[in-house]
């Protein structure tokens, strides 16, 4: 497998009203890729991976910063969604952070 469809694996298995941030799909691919890394990924996703549902690590929306994309779209899909922010542009990661269960072996 690719390693991008590595993390599109993951970020499609991200229930709706849920977050993973970058640096939790990177531990989850073993530190493979690096949380950057990841974020390049999702930046070009292709249909049908829920790219919204990926945040940094407090809990905001880093596609804002990006010059080329449309501000406000993460934070207007993931609500939604059901994810309320707070005055300062964040998320509670406590309570949207998705915890994937452990894969019996």
């Amino acid at each position: 497998m690719a390693p991008h469809e590595l993390v599109y694996d993951w970020v499609r298995k991200i229930p709706k009203g849920r977050v993973l941030t970058y640096g939790v799909i990177s531990l989850l691919l073993s530190k493979r890729f690096s949380a950057r890394a990841v974020g390049w990924f999702m930046h070009g996703s292709p249909k049908g991976v829920p790219w919204h549902r990926v945040v940094n690590a407090s809990g905001g929306c880093s596609t804002d910063r990006l010059p080329d994309f449309p501000q406000g779209l993460q934070r207007h899909l993931l609500e939604r969604e059901g994810v309320v922010f707070g005055t300062n542009g964040k998320m509670k990661l406590k309570k949207y952070l998705w915890i994937p269960p452990v894969e019996k072996r």
